[in-house]
């Protein structure tokens, strides 16, 4: 833990930018409240209470990803804990929705049915090209949908995207087959922003 906080705050110092990362555990909380500007709960976490309800009361901005189990509308209850907890600085998070073995899919719009709730939605376009357990002993993953998922949601109407880059995708010990390679990421980018600067709302 205390390694990998001095990595984070090193990342940080760095480029100078914010910084956003998850926890697991309530033990893990306080220590990244620290350096962390954003708290993301992860999807899977995304109903246990007493994580969220610590992350709340650190008054950091909190990204929450809506799990791959639950309806867009059922953020709702989800958002009210963290508000009822005394910190309304929330992002939900769209990743993808479980169909059927190996499969995730995007209902865009329950990007919309999310966004009526009243805070800002983002949409994670690396995470929803995801095959889980697709490979037999890890997850797959469709990384040449990124892009045109990253389209849709923004020609939809969401408030940001979350992705993973990496310098090499085939060799990342984590989120390979879901990674964007690095080399790619400013075009991307700048091909995002007409869509945004178009149909963004």
């Amino acid at each position: 833990m205390n390694d990998a906080l001095k990595s984070l705050q090193k990342i940080k110092s760095t480029l100078g930018c914010a910084l956003l990362t998850d926890v697991h555990e309530t033990s893990q909380v306080d220590a990244m409240a620290e350096i962390a500007d954003v708290i993301q709960i992860p999807a899977f976490l995304s109903r246990q209470t007493d994580l969220l309800v610590a992350v709340a009361k650190t008054q950091k901005v909190i990204h929450i990803k809506k799990g791959q189990f639950l309806a867009p509308w059922d953020m709702k209850a989800i958002a009210k804990k963290a508000v009822e907890s005394g910190n309304s600085k929330i992002l939900l998070c769209e990743r993808g929705t479980t169909f059927g073995y190996n499969r995730l899919i995007n209902d865009m719009t329950g990007l919309v049915e999310m966004r009526s709730l009243g805070f800002p939605v983002i949409m994670d376009v690396t995470h929803s090209t995801q095959l889980p357990g697709a490979t037999g002993t890890t997850s797959g993953g469709r990384s040449d949908m990124i892009a045109p998922l990253a389209r849709a949601a923004l020609a939809v109407g969401v408030d940001g995207i979350f992705l993973e880059a990496h310098p090499s995708p085939e060799t990342a010990l984590c989120d390979g087959p879901t990674s964007l390679k690095l080399s790619d990421l400013e075009k991307l980018l700048i091909s995002l922003q007409r869509v945004w600067k178009t149909h963004g709302l």
